[in-house]
């Protein structure tokens, strides 16, 4: 059986290409990778997890995916910290909200929420390489309907 749309794929490369080319608009240095990294260079952005939501009607098949990603932005939430995410969530909004058919072109992308998470810990890491960062998680949500 042939995929009829990879859109959890789509939403995935968007998610990266969105980041990146902000990355590029805004002159800012942001390493950025497509799943959690095997070390933490600040600042970073990575997808953290993805999860969807598929409804049914018939024979039309609704799919909503959503790209869970981090930016990690310092050690702790110090002023510099602070307004370094504030700066990103305002401007990657904006960047977002202009390009809503970055994972195709019968396709949605949109930020859905944003939330600061001031105690961050990479978990994933050797316990010798976890710290705690001040890192923004922001979910993308995509929208496509096929029949």
């Amino acid at each position: 059986m042939a995929v009829r749309y990879a859109f959890r794929t789509a939403l995935r490369a968007a998610a990266v290409s969105l980041l990146e080319d902000y990355r590029e608009f805004a002159g800012i240095e942001l390493n950025v990778w497509v799943a959690r990294p095997r070390s933490i260079n600040l600042p970073q952005a990575f997808i953290d997890a993805m999860h969807e939501e598929i409804t049914y009607s018939g024979h039309l098949v609704q799919r909503v995916p959503t790209a869970e990603i981090i930016v990690l932005h310092g050690l702790f939430d110090s002023k510099n910290a602070v307004d370094q995410a504030d700066a990103f969530a305002d401007g990657f909004l904006d960047w977002v909200i202009d390009r809503y058919h970055s994972a195709g072109a019968n396709t949605i992308a949109e930020v859905v929420e944003f939330e600061d998470i001031p105690a961050f810990v990479p978990d994933w890491l050797p316990p010798n390489e976890q710290k705690t960062y001040y890192a923004t998680r922001i979910a993308l949500e995509g929208f496509a309907s096929t029949g």
